[in-house]
């Protein structure tokens, strides 16, 4: 069970000393049995006025900022410490009632599993319903790990990444269109397409260790991730990052679960002043095994799109 630091800094720069509003910050990690947080300190220039926890109705950690003063830079500085326990390869056998697909949910878990099913996205034209059922086998029933599987890898090999500047994740129907887009373009896709098919699906954010002797050729690294979780009857919630064709949650460090990717943004916030005020935002990410040489953390990037930018 590897030991991983995750440093992880923003600093935002204007042109003259600004105020700021509200800013809400999600980089906290997000414990369970496969991750136990050692140590986690959230830093802040200027220090702010008030700076209060609260879980929000994911059961995420959010910290909230408010200042009272005005600066020409805000930096916040999140560093992490956190034993991580993969789990073992996932696989169902065919006692389980989600072997194949189609498959029913409990009475008791559905109402609970409700939001997480109903598309969120138009799709007046079915074309991401169609590109949905195209991993489902011709003669019914199919095994549900060779849907998942095969959409995760598909989408890997098909779809091209490249990073985006614009703020926010786009459509799911842009990125099937354009074969492309950034990580949390891909989980979304991936996310919209199982619910077409009645399969509950939620959206993941948080890092991705990337060993400097990796032969995995992982993309998405040294900034925050972001990639898909689906819940099977007792199985639970099973972890896909289909920009990277993982299966399970090797490599991958949860900070925030939600319904929708708008609702676990890293960090997101204003200032008060003139649009001509803001000049740029540096993030440097470095996500390191502890007592390993530096040169195996994952590169620090300038990566604007995961931030909600001012």
């Amino acid at each position: 069970m590897p030991i991983l630091t995750i440093n992880h800094k923003t600093e935002y720069r204007y042109a003259h000393p600004v105020a700021f509003g509200e800013h809400r910050v999600m980089l906290r990690p997000l414990p369970g049995h496969d991750l136990r947080i050692l140590a986690h300190r959230l830093a802040i220039e200027p220090e702010p006025m008030s700076l209060r926890w609260i879980h929000d109705v994911f059961g995420n950690s959010v910290a909230i900022a408010t200042f009272d003063e005005r600066a020409e830079t805000l930096t916040f500085t999140s560093t992490a410490t956190v034993e991580h326990n993969p789990a073992e390869d996932f696989a169902l056998t065919p006692d389980d009632p989600a072997f194949f697909y189609p498959f029913l949910y409990d009475d008791e878990e559905y109402p609970d599993l409700t939001q997480f099913v109903t598309p969120q996205y138009g799709d007046p034209h079915g074309e991401l319903s169609a590109w949905a059922r195209q991993f489902l086998d011709a003669d019914a029933p199919t095994p549900t790990l060779n849907i998942l599987s095969g959409m995760t890898h598909g989408i890997r090999k098909a779809f091209f990444y490249r990073t985006r500047h614009e703020q926010g994740t786009q459509h799911p129907l842009d990125t099937l269109q354009l074969s492309s887009g950034t990580c949390r373009d891909f989980a979304l896709l991936m996310i919209e397409a199982l619910r077409r098919l009645g399969i509950a699906a939620r959206f993941v954010s948080g890092y991705i260790f990337v060993p400097g002797d990796s032969a995995h050729g992982y993309v998405g690294g040294g900034s925050t991730h972001a990639w898909v979780q689906v819940y099977l009857p007792r199985a639970g919630w099973i972890e896909f990052d289909p920009t990277n064709g993982i299966v399970g949650n090797r490599d991958l460090v949860r900070v925030a679960v939600a319904r929708d990717p708008r609702q676990a943004i890293p960090l997101h916030g204003v200032y008060l002043g003139s649009a001509d005020a803001f000049l740029e935002m540096d993030v440097d990410i470095n996500v390191v095994s502890v007592g390993d040489e530096a040169d195996s953390a994952a590169s620090g990037t300038r990566e604007l799109l995961n931030q909600g930018a001012r």
